[in-house]
């Protein structure tokens, strides 16, 4: 009885970190970003790509705007803060993404997060990095 409960209470107390540090990342990853670099399997977005695009997160939904475009992409965004490294899933609902999921995972250290977005929907990548015939996306951003 007396393990059950410390088994019990440790497990409450990860539980409760968890929840604090994805509550907290949560309210780190409010606001608008810039992305400032950006691969597609292995290969670079040019600047002028990345000067068109913005990331707005709030609560739980995000909304990219690619100037020129005629819809946003919006959606929502859960995190899995537990997770090595910090996983993340989007979810499309209106716009060009609407109906898919991507996987991913995320780093946030002050002003700069770090996506690293599994196109394909497949799962979840296991590291910051592309590579040549994958659909892995991977963009750090800065806080605008």
């Amino acid at each position: 009885m007396r393990n059950t409960l410390v088994v019990c209470l440790a497990s409450a107390l990860w539980l409760t970190a968890a929840v604090a540090a994805e509550t907290d990342d949560s309210k780190a990853l409010q606001g608008t970003w810039i992305p400032v670099k950006a691969e597609l399997a292995g290969q670079p977005l040019a600047d002028a790509v990345l000067k068109t695009i913005t990331l707005k997160l709030n609560k739980g939904d995000y909304e990219v705007t690619i100037t020129g475009e005629p819809e946003p992409d919006k959606g929502t965004w859960t995190l899995d803060s537990a997770a090595k490294p910090k996983g993340m899933k989007i979810e499309g609902v209106k716009g060009p993404n609407a109906g898919k999921t991507f996987p991913a995972i995320y780093e946030i250290k002050a002003d700069t997060l770090r996506i690293c977005y599994d196109l394909s929907g497949a799962k979840r990548p296991e590291e910051f990095k592309t590579s040549a015939g994958t659909k892995l996306f991977l963009v750090t951003y800065n806080r605008h």
